[in-house]
């Protein structure tokens, strides 16, 4: 294998809050190929796995990920014919998203300015701006769990939903992900882009080390989650090195040393008080990782 192959490799340099302690294995493979190899042989051995993104959506426990963590970063083509860009899995998002505004396609300006890859947007379904990644998908090649076959999946709307993707239930590897657009004026689309990096960054996302949004919104509510945790004054606490951000409620920062715990502690505390004092149930976008203690 080309790619990389480490023994307790520390995740806080794979992860965009800076924060995680050792995988026991870590590869990076290159090629399709060699991903499914690994794949392979870890179902064999009965080693469990992780499937590494950007690391833009997870936090890493203190203690680490027990077996093996396949960083898919290195599979990262972007190629476009007739109005369909296909992007492997660890290709990011704004890059696709810079490929189609240099042929005039319209369709992905939402994502633009998103910090994660095309397996995770794809995972996740990502959405923001009132659009959503299946909106533009039209197939997704995965790999399966014991890396032995690779399938084509259409996108069927009954399996997608809000930050909601059929990935979710099962273990499989998404290769390779193709986005149907449309033909649009440049000039537009480079403005759109622009704009919604511009509101990224008025929004304080890229301040300090984060993951986004670390809870769901849900309608039902009647106010977005940063507003609820803003109404209960929760923005500002700190938890030794992290902080729910001062400047939105749904964002937890790591000013500097903040350990795993400390991000959790934070997230249970908007969990708990919103429940509390409002009696609403948060459900988190962020997903914890990794070997845990009891909370």
């Amino acid at each position: 294998m080309r790619g990389p192959q480490r023994l307790d490799e520390p995740m806080s340099a794979h992860t965009s809050f800076r924060i995680g302690g050792p995988a026991d294995l870590f590869a990076a493979p290159e090629t399709a190929e060699e991903a499914s190899a690994i794949l392979s042989l870890a179902s064999r051995l009965s080693v469990p796995v992780f499937l590494l993104g950007g690391g833009t959506n997870i936090l890493v426990a203190d203690r680490g990920i027990r077996g093996l963590v396949v960083d898919l970063g290195r599979l990262a083509r972007v190629e476009e014919s007739g109005g369909l860009v296909s992007a492997r899995c660890g290709a990011p998002m704004s890059g696709v998203c810079e490929l189609a505004l240099a042929r005039g396609l319209t369709g992905l300006e939402f994502c633009f300015g998103l910090p994660g890859s095309v397996g995770g947007a794809v995972w996740m379904n990502a959405r923001c701006y009132e659009r959503q990644a299946s909106d533009a998908l039209e197939f997704i090649e995965c790999l399966d769990p014991k890396g032995e076959a690779i399938r084509r999946r259409s996108v069927l709307p009954d399996e997608w939903g809000y930050k909601l993707s059929p990935f979710q239930a099962g273990g499989e590897l998404i290769l390779r992900a193709g986005f149907r657009l449309s033909p649009g004026d440049p000039a537009r689309i480079e403005e759109q882009m622009r704009d919604h990096r511009a509101d990224r960054e008025r929004k304080g996302h890229f301040l300090y080390p984060c993951a986004g949004s670390v809870f769901k919104n849900d309608r039902s509510f009647g106010a977005p989650t940063g507003r609820l945790i803003d109404s209960l004054g929760l923005k500002g606490r700190q938890a030794g090195g992290a902080q729910i951000a001062p400047f939105h409620g749904n964002i937890i920062v790591n000013l500097g040393g903040a350990s795993a715990c400390d991000v959790r502690a934070l997230i249970e505390l908007a969990e708990s008080e919103v429940e509390r004092r409002l009696g609403f149930h948060l459900e988190r976008e962020v997903l914890l990782v990794g070997e845990w203690a009891p909370s």
